[in-house]
C-alpha cells in the first residue's frame, strides 16, 4: 500500500489554530486501535526518527516501493526519508504509526502552492497491510490539516495502486478522481460532514469491539493477588470465576500459595504461568500495580482489570499503552459477561444472565444494580465497573452493546465524561437499537463536590448533563430507584404508542392519585369510548365508575377484574393500562393484575406490596412490573413514552450555511488575543461585525465617536434609535447606565451622547447608535464553551428579568434543525411564542435559524468562548437581536470525533 506525493508552497490561505496551544494539541502523541483491536501510537515524526523511517522504507517490497515513489532506487528512498524527518512546521506535517518500538506506517502532507490545498502521501509496512494502518493515519492527518485551515487534500496515485485508491474511497470523504496517463489525480475536500463522521464511527466500532473481546470474552483469565484468606478480594474474584462456570482456563498468581489454589493452577508470578492469559485481574498492593502490569505486558496479556485503588495511575496507563493492553480501572469492582459465563468481580451474589448491559464508575452502585436487575428478572448481559476510568469507559461499552445481540437495555451510572461529544453521538446511534438509562448524578453542590472527589475529574453541570441525555435519547432519572422502576418496565413491556393511559382500580381514591400522577408527568388519563363504557357497565357491579379512570369497586372478583383489563386494553383510545389494586378481605386481586390487558403495555400497582417494584408473571408466562405506589408506575410509563417520542422524532440535519465568513471571525479573534493574550470581551463594533459574519440578525447599527456623527447616524437609521456606550470592562450595559433608549430627533441624540460622554469620560471608547426595534417577545440566545463538553447552545426568555425567571434550556453542538426546533419549544414560556391568548405566533423558524448559526459559529471557532444575545426580539415578521456581547479566549482546537484512546 503506497502513494506518492509532490512538494510546492502554500500561499495566501487562512490558517486557523495558529496559537501555540492549539498547535500542540493537534500534534500530541496519541494511541488508537487498528481494525483487529491492536493499539498503536500515532505521533508526529521528528528528526531523530530518521533511522526508523529508513528501516520502514528498506523493509518494503520492490512493488510497494515503486507504487510509493513511481520508481526504484536507494537514492529515492534516502531523499524521502530525510525529507520526512525535517523539523516540523505549520505548512507540512508527517505522522507516524508505531507498533511498540517499530514504525509501521507514515503519512504526510506537503504544500501545493494552491491556497488551502495540500498534497498527501502514505506508506505502510508490508506486513501491516489490511489492518487499517493507512486509514487511521489518513484520519489523523485530516484532523490535523483541518485544524490548520487546509480545505482539501490531493494525491497523484498510479492506476494500478488499487489498495491506496480503496483507502481513499472508503475514508468517507467526497473523493473525486481524474485519470490521465496512468496516474489518478485524487481530490478530497476535508469537510467533516455526517457521511465522514459515520464512516469514522463505524471503523471505531469494529476496532473497539475487537479490543474489548480480550476483556469481556477472554479465552483465559489469571487472578494476580489471589489470596488464600476467604475474605480477601483476590480470593472472592477467583471464587466467582470458578463458581460462575467460566469455561476457559483460570489461573491464580500467588508466590506463597503453592501449585493450586481454589482448585485451579497457581503460579508464583505472571512470568511463570504455563500460558499467557488473555485477561489478568490485578488485586495486588498499590505499590506493586505498575510492576505487575509490566510483567503482564511482557508475558503477552491483552487486557487488565485493576481492582486496586491508589498507586500511580499515569504510569499504569503508560504501561498498558506500551504493550497494547486495554485497561479497566483502577479502583473498580471488576467485569462480567454472561455470554462466556465470566464473573471477574468480587460481588457477593452471582449475577443472573439477561438483557441489561451495565457500566458504572462506583463499585457500590454496580453491586446494587447487578443484584436488583437479577431480582427483577432483567438480568445482566455484560458489566463493567470503570472505576477511575483511565482507559475503558462508557463510550467503549456503548459500542460493545451495539454489537451484542444479548443486550436489549443499557444502564449507565457515570459521574464524569472524557469525550462527551463522541459519547452523545454514539449514544444517539446505539439508542435506536436499545433503550439507554442513566442517573443524573451531581445535581447538588455537595453532589458535584463528592463526584469530583470520587472520580478525580470535573463534575458536569446539571443543565449540560440533561442537554447531553436529551439529545442522545438517554432516559435520565433522578435516582437508582427510578432507574430500576423504568428498567423493569422497558425490559418486560412494549413501549406505549401514545400518551393515553387507562386506569383500572378497585379503590377510587387510589385511581385519583394515579390520574394526578399522569397529569404531573405529561400523560393523559384516558377517557374510554362509548362501546367500552357500555361493556364495562354490564360487567361491573352497581356503583362502578366506567368512563375512566375505571373504579371497579372493592366488590369485584378476580375473573371480572381480568375481563375489565381486557376490555380497556382493546379500546382504540388507550395506549397503556395501569392495573391498580388494594388487597381486601373480599378478594385478593394481586394475581388478577397480570392476567388481562395483554393487548397494550401494562403496569401493575399493588398497594401494600413490600418491594417498591417487583415482577409478576401472568398465566401465559409474560412478565409485568408491579409497583408499590401509583406515582412510581406512572413515572416509569412516562419515561417509556418519552423513549417512544424520541424514536418517532426525525434525526434532523445540520445546516450548510454557505454564507458564513470564517475569515472575518478569525481576524477579529486573533486581533483581540494578540492585544490581550488571556482574552476578554470584544468591543461593541467588533462584536457586531463578528455576529454579522455568521448572518445573525442584528438591529441596524453605526459606531460613532462624536455627537455630530451620532446625529447623522440616527437620521440614517430613521430617527428612532438607542445609544450604547462602549466602555472597557462594562459587560451589563443597562446596570452600568450605559444605555439610552427610545431617542427621537437630533436633540435627544445630542443630549444622550453628552450624558454618556460625561458619565464615562476618557473610558468611553465609542458609542453605538442602533435602530430601535419594534416590540415583541424578548428571548435569549447564546453559546458557551464548556471545558469538557464543548459548545453549549442556550435558549430562554430574555430581557432584563432573564436571571430572575431562569427559564432556559440548552443543547450541545452539533445542532440539527430538529434540535433547534426542540430547543425553542422546551422552555416553560414557550406558549408566549406560539399564539398565547390569541396573540400572533412569532417567526419560530427565524429563531431556530439564530440558534443554528450560533451553534455553527461555536463549532468553527473555539476561541469564541461566550456569546450572549439578549434580548432577541421575536415577532411574526422575524427576529432581531438588539444587544449582544462576545467573549474571546485562546481555545484549544480538539477534534472530539478523532479515533483515539482516552
Amino acid at each position: 500500500m503506497a502513494e506518492r506525493g509532490r512538494a510546492g508552497a502554500v500561499g495566501g490561505g487562512s490558517v486557523r489554530g495558529e496559537a501555540a496551544a492549539a498547535e500542540r494539541a493537534s500534534t500530541e502523541p496519541t494511541f488508537a486501535l487498528l481494525t483487529d483491536g491492536t493499539a498503536i501510537q500515532v505521533r508526529e515524526i521528528r528528526p531523530d526518527d530518521l533511522d526508523a523511517v529508513r528501516d520502514l522504507h528498506r523493509g518494503m517490497s520492490p512493488d510497494n516501493l515503486y507504487l510509493r515513489f513511481f520508481g526504484l532506487g536507494p537514492r529515492i528512498t534516502e531523499e524521502e526519508s530525510v525529507r520526512l524527518c525535517r523539523t516540523p512546521g505549520p505548512a507540512h506535517a508527517v505522522l507516524g504509526a508505531w507498533l511498540g518500538a517499530e514504525l509501521v506506517g507514515v503519512a504526510n502532507y506537503e504544500p501545493t502552492g494552491e491556497p488551502g490545498v495540500a498534497e498527501i502521501a502514505l506508506a505502510v509496512a508490508d506486513e501491516m497491510h489490511h489492518r487499517g494502518v493507512g486509514t487511521l493515519l489518513l484520519e489523523h492527518l485530516v484532523s490535523l490539516a483541518r485544524s490548520r485551515g487546509i480545505r482539501e487534500f490531493r494525491a497523484d496515485t498510479l492506476a494500478q495502486n488499487v489498495e491506496m485508491l480503496r483507502v481513499f474511497a472508503a475514508a468517507g470523504l467526497a473523493v473525486r478522481h481524474d485519470l490521465a496517463g496512468g496516474v489518478v489525480d485524487v481530490r478530497m475536500p476535508l469537510a467533516a460532514d455526517m457521511r465522514y463522521l459515520d464512516a469514522v464511527a463505524e471503523r471505531e466500532r469494529q476496532a473497539d469491539v475487537a479490543s474489548l473481546g480480550h476483556l469481556l470474552c477472554p479465552a483465559s483469565v489469571a487472578v494476580v493477588g489471589a489470596g488464600r484468606r476467604p475474605g480477601s478480594v483476590g480470593a472472592a474474584i477467583l471464587r466467582n470465576l470458578v463458581a460462575g462456570g467460566f469455561p476457559g482456563a483460570v489461573y491464580a498468581v500467588n508466590p506463597r500459595a503453592g501449585e493450586r489454589l481454589a482448585g485451579v493452577p497457581c503460579a508464583p508470578s505472571v512470568a511463570a504461568l504455563p500460558e499467557a492469559p488473555e485477561l489478568a485481574v490485578l488485586a495486588v498492593p498499590p505499590e506493586a500495580v505498575v510492576q505487575v502490569a509490566e510483567e503482564c505486558g511482557l508475558r503477552g496479556v491483552r487486557a487488565l482489570v485493576v481492582i486496586t485503588s491508589g498507586g500511580d495511575g499515569r504510569a499504569l496507563l503508560a504501561t498498558c499503552r506500551r504493550y497494547g493492553m486495554r485497561l479497566v480501572g483502577p479502583n473498580c469492582l471488576g467485569v462480567s459477561d454472561s455470554a462466556v459465563r465470566l464473573d471477574a468481580t468480587f460481588a457477593a451474589l452471582p449475577v443472573r444472565p439477561g438483557a441489561a448491559g451495565v457500566v458504572v464508575q462506583s463499585g457500590g452502585v454496580g453491586i446494587a444494580l447487578r443484584d436488583h436487575l437479577s431480582r427483577l428478572d432483567v438480568g445482566v448481559s455484560s458489566f463493567a465497573s470503570a472505576g477511575d476510568k483511565y482507559d475503558v469507559s462508557s463510550n467503549d461499552l456503548l459500542l460493545w452493546w451495539e454489537a451484542d445481540p444479548a443486550t436489549r437495555l443499557g444502564v449507565l451510572h457515570v459521574e464524569s465524561y472524557g469525550n462527551p461529544r463522541k459519547f452523545a453521538r454514539t449514544a444517539r446511534r446505539v439508542g435506536r437499537r436499545v433503550p439507554l438509562l442513566t442517573v443524573v448524578a451531581g445535581r447538588s453542590t455537595a453532589g458535584r463536590r463528592a463526584a469530583a472527589s470520587h472520580t478525580a475529574a470535573a463534575a458536569t453541570p446539571t443543565v449540560t448533563q440533561e442537554a447531553l441525555f436529551r439529545q442522545a435519547g438517554i432516559i435520565a432519572t433522578h435516582g437508582l430507584g427510578e432507574l430500576l422502576d423504568t428498567a423493569a418496565l422497558l425490559a418486560h413491556q412494549p413501549i406505549p404508542a401514545g400518551d393515553r393511559v387507562a386506569i383500572v382500580s378497585n379503590a377510587g381514591g387510589a385511581g385519583v392519585l394515579a390520574a394526578d400522577a399522569c397529569a404531573d408527568t405529561g400523560l393523559t388519563a384516558a377517557a374510554l369510548g362509548a362501546e367500552t363504557v357500555r361493556e364495562l357497565t354490564r360487567l361491573l357491579p352497581r356503583g362502578a365508575a366506567c368512563a375512566g379512570p375505571v373504579d371497579t369497586t372493592a366488590a369485584i372478583d378476580p375473573e371480572r377484574f381480568t375481563r375489565c383489563l381486557d376490555l380497556v386494553a382493546a379500546d382504540d383510545g388507550v395506549d397503556a393500562v395501569l392495573a391498580l389494586v388494594v388487597p381486601t378481605a373480599v378478594s385478593d386481586l394481586a394475581s388478577a393484575v397480570v392476567a388481562g390487558g395483554a393487548a397494550k403495555p401494562l403496569a401493575a400497582i399493588v398497594l401494600g406490596q413490600p418491594e417498591s417494584v417487583r415482577v409478576r408473571y401472568g398465566p401465559d408466562g409474560r412478565r409485568v412490573p408491579s409497583y408499590a405506589f401509583p406515582e412510581d408506575a406512572v413515572r416509569a410509563l412516562a419515561r417509556a413514552r418519552s423513549r417512544g417520542r424520541w424514536l418517532e422524532r426525525p434525526a434532523g440535519n445540520e445546516p450548510r450555511l454557505p454564507d458564513v465568513r470564517e475569515n472575518t471571525v478569525n481576524r477579529i479573534t486573533r486581533r483581540l488575543i494578540e492585544e490581550v493574550p488571556e482574552g476578554g470581551w470584544l468591543p461593541i463594533a467588533d462584536t457586531m461585525e463578528l455576529l454579522e459574519a455568521y448572518g445573525l440578525p442584528l438591529a441596524e447599527w453605526r459606531p460613532v465617536t462624536r455627537a455630530d456623527d451620532a446625529v447623522r447616524a440616527a437620521a440614517e437609521l430613521g430617527d428612532h434609535v438607542a445609544l450604547k456606550a462602549d466602555v472597557p470592562g462594562i459587560v451589563h450595559k443597562s446596570d452600568a447606565g450605559a444605555v439610552r433608549l427610545d431617542l427621537r430627533g437630533a436633540a435627544d441624540v445630542r443630549r444622550a451622547y453628552a450624558d454618556l460622554a460625561a458619565r464615562f469620560g476618557d473610558r468611553l471608547r465609542a458609542v453605538l447608535v442602533q435602530r430601535m426595534a419594534p416590540g415583541g417577545v424578548e428571548t435569549l440566545c447564546g453559546i458557551t464553551q464548556e471545558p469538557v463538553f464543548g459548545p453549549l447552545v442556550v435558549f430562554g426568555l430574555g430581557g432584563v428579568a432573564t436571571e430572575v425567571l431562569g427559564d432556559r434550556s440548552a443543547r450541545l453542538t452539533p445542532l440539527t434543525d430538529v434540535d433547534a426546533a426542540d430547543l425553542v419549544r422546551s422552555v416553560r414560556g414557550a406558549p408566549l411564542l406560539f399564539g398565547h391568548r390569541g396573540a400572533p405566533a412569532v417567526d419560530a423558524p427565524a429563531l431556530e435559524d439564530v440558534l443554528l448559526r450560533l451553534a455553527r459559529l461555536a463549532d468553527d471557532h473555539p476561541d469564541v468562548a461566550e456569546i450572549d444575545l439578549n434580548p432577541v426580539i421575536a415577532r411574526p415578521e422575524g427576529v432581531v437581536a438588539v444587544d449582544a456581547r462576545v467573549r474571546v479566549v485562546p481555545g484549544r482546537r480538539w477534534d472530539p470525533y478523532l479515533r483515539r484512546l482516552r
